[in-house]
């Protein structure tokens, strides 16, 4: 990519997309072209036709998604199937009809059979079962990864997909109802503190195992395969390192200086025991994650006890 040339980050809001956008700046990159949801509908096959006949971007980042947590996956699973579809459609095909150089499909880890074998590899795809509260959005994902090869094999277009392990970041969702476990973590203990409680309650037993990148990391990434992965297969992006929620809730605890108790209630899901990326096509390609998660979260935390935990 030079540094001129004209990049279109769809999703440039959330927390993935701001962080591509964030690090191409930084970069030196001066060329975007970006549009709100309410300025463009990526679900109107009409919008997006014209968006890209006008626009005409070299490089895509295709990040914008209709995502959401275990519940809302499971209630609106018709709207997860059906947005996520269109918006992927549209994108990717207006991309190969207005000659776009370059496309990056950004999936999720629950692209993978729900009972694949741990670190999950990229050969596991469409190996087994998925897990049936998500299904309709990783049909979706995976729709998604098989267009970008399918066009790369019909029409030699170089559209490429990684797939990105948990994240964390600026711009992350801290909603206690519906965001993931270690924004929902970070937020609880920091209430915790403020509120002087003295013991804090955390869901299930404490010993499944998760992986965490931070959203620069991710960032880093994208940008580093944007310029170097040109392969049909999809490719993990993650630090191939996990830790259980009971370390995750004492890091929690450690970053915002709560001194309580931490409970486990036992009545509640665990959820999957194991959710750790293989990581080794990352690094055989040269890429190595640098944010340490505490290092991570401390950076995250800061600025959010003067905003959104004000």
């Amino acid at each position: 990519m030079e540094k001129n040339s004209k990049i279109y980050i769809a999703g440039h809001r959330g927390m993935v997309g701001s962080a591509i956008h964030r690090h191409l700046e930084n970069l030196g990159f001066n060329n975007f072209v970006t549009r709100t949801s309410k300025e463009l509908d990526l679900r109107n096959q009409a919008a997006v036709e014209a968006f890209f006949a006008e626009e005409k971007p070299d490089y895509v980042f295709l990040a914008a998604a209709k995502v959401g947590g275990i519940h809302a996956n499971n209630v609106y699973r018709a709207d997860f199937i059906y947005e996520n579809m269109m918006i992927q459609s549209n994108v990717i095909h207006q991309s190969y009809v207005h000659g776009v150089k370059k496309l990056m499909f950004l999936g999720s880890s629950c692209i993978y059979p729900k009972m694949a074998p741990q670190p999950l590899k990229e050969e596991y795809l469409l190996t087994g079962l998925l897990e049936p509260t998500n299904e309709p959005y990783a049909i979706a994902k995976i729709a998604g990864i098989k267009m970008c090869e399918s066009y790369r094999l019909q029409y030699g277009c170089d559209f490429i997909s990684v797939m990105p392990t948990n994240l964390y970041g600026p711009n992350d969702n801290y909603d206690l109802n519906n965001s993931h476990v270690l924004p929902a973590l970070l937020r609880k203990f920091h209430e915790a503190k403020q509120n002087n409680v003295p013991e804090v309650v955390v869901w299930g037993s404490g010993s499944p195992k998760r992986e965490f990148l931070h959203a620069d990391d991710l960032a880093a990434a994208c940008i580093f395969l944007m310029e170097t992965y040109s392969e049909p297969g999809l490719i993990n992006i993650g630090t191939g390192e996990d830790l259980s929620i009971k370390e995750l809730a004492e890091l929690m605890a450690r970053v915002t200086g709560y001194e309580g108790k931490i409970v486990w209630d036992s009545s509640k899901p665990d959820g999957t025991p194991r959710k750790l990326m293989d990581v080794t096509k990352l690094h055989n390609a040269g890429w190595h994650h640098k944010i340490d998660l505490e290092e991570g979260v401390r950076m995250v935390y800061e600025p959010l006890k003067e905003s959104v935990f004000a």
